[in-house]
């Protein structure tokens, strides 16, 4: 397929680059691309960034038909704009798609797709340290009708913001909140799915644990409520004993691509790191017995968000001090040097754009 290509007339000022957010600021242009059953996937383009027009009974504001992906764009001190494991993110996108009864994406075609956007956005990629631009692949469903289906007609888009640090605290230890009333997901349901109506389920909790002063919730499995999950926005390992340890891909826990960056290299360094269930007793208890050492989220927002602070009922867990864990600085300054190219790939993960 022939992207067609549209410039915009009106730029937007750029913002400061030391003064990132997350999220809220969008680049001048946008890839768009439609599907209906008679064309397949067809008039992929760029074009400026602008509202998408809809009818009150587009079926994704009423059923939810919505899958998305995040993943950034990084630039090195040489200017070279590098992606991280974009592919991984592209299959991700189709897996979610199955579970939503969307058709699947040519993963090469929107690869490249989105490496013609950020051609046209170069200018966008932020230059401040630890900076980087959030890109945000999203398919929707677009049929107006009101009856619960899968669409026939979608609309995939893909959106860039600059962003800064996720979470206020920058890289420094955050604390989560054990929720005991309230599931996520449950193996069969769309917990390992991106979309829309998972992180749905999060927001009243994630709204309670912010009340309380806590930045993320800790879910809990959604059958037995005693079995760690995953953190609101992040996979979440714990380094007891000198272990490494994570939830293990149950069926209701995202795979990461970060969590898989994170087992990859701990591998690569034979570092000892188990995938399996881990309850939070088992947790309360190596805190108690001093084993627990260190415990980290990880997500391509955060990247790496160490964690000093859960609670847990009564029970107040602090980490290590409430200070940055040996393991969650290794993992991070291995994955960021990685991505800014002030390290070797030794995994292959980097693509670069050429410009």
């Amino acid at each position: 397929m022939q992207i067609t290509i549209t410039k915009s007339d009106k730029l937007k000022q750029r913002p400061d680059d030391s003064n990132l957010g997350f999220g809220s600021i969008f680049t001048d242009h946008m890839f768009n691309m439609d599907y209906n059953p008679e064309e397949g996937w067809h008039n992929p383009r760029i074009e400026p960034y602008s509202n998408i027009i809809m009818d009150p009974a587009t079926m994704v504001l009423h059923y939810g038909q919505s899958i998305f992906e995040g993943l950034k764009a990084f630039k090195t001190n040489s200017g070279i704009i590098r992606l991280f494991r974009p592919t991984d993110n592209f299959k991700r996108l189709n897996i979610s798609a199955r579970a939503l009864c969307i058709p699947k994406v040519d993963e090469d075609f929107i690869c490249f797709a989105l490496k013609q956007l950020l051609n046209i956005e170069k200018d966008w990629v932020p230059n401040a340290k630890e900076t980087s631009l959030y890109i945000r692949p999203t398919i929707i469903a677009m049929d107006p009708f009101l009856g619960v289906r899968a669409s026939n007609t979608y609309r995939l888009f893909i959106i860039l913001s600059p962003v800064g640090a996720y979470y206020k605290e920058g890289f420094n230890p955050i604390k989560i909140w054990v929720t005991k009333n309230h599931v996520r997901a449950v193996n069969g349901g769309l917990g390992n799915v991106k979309t829309a109506g998972n992180y749905a389920a999060s927001l009243y909790a994630g709204e309670e644990a912010r009340k309380n002063g806590y930045t993320q919730v800790l879910w809990l499995d959604g059958i037995e409520h005693k079995y760690v999950e995953e953190v609101g926005s992040m996979n979440i390992f714990f380094v007891i004993d000198d272990e490494i340890i994570t939830p293990g891909l149950s069926g209701s826990i995202l795979p990461g691509i970060t969590r898989d960056s994170v087992i990859s290299l701990a591998k690569m360094w034979d570092l000892k790191i188990t995938e399996r269930k881990i309850g939070i007793d088992e947790l309360v208890d190596a805190h108690e017995s001093g084993k627990l050492q260190d415990i980290f989220g990880s997500g391509t927002a955060a990247v790496i968000s160490p964690v000093g602070e859960i609670k847990y009922g009564k029970k107040v867990l602090t980490i290590n001090n409430g200070k940055v864990g040996t393991m969650a600085d290794k993992f991070y300054k291995a994955i960021t040097d990685i991505q800014y190219g002030r390290a070797e790939d030794p995994l292959g993960w980097i693509e670069e754009v050429i410009i």
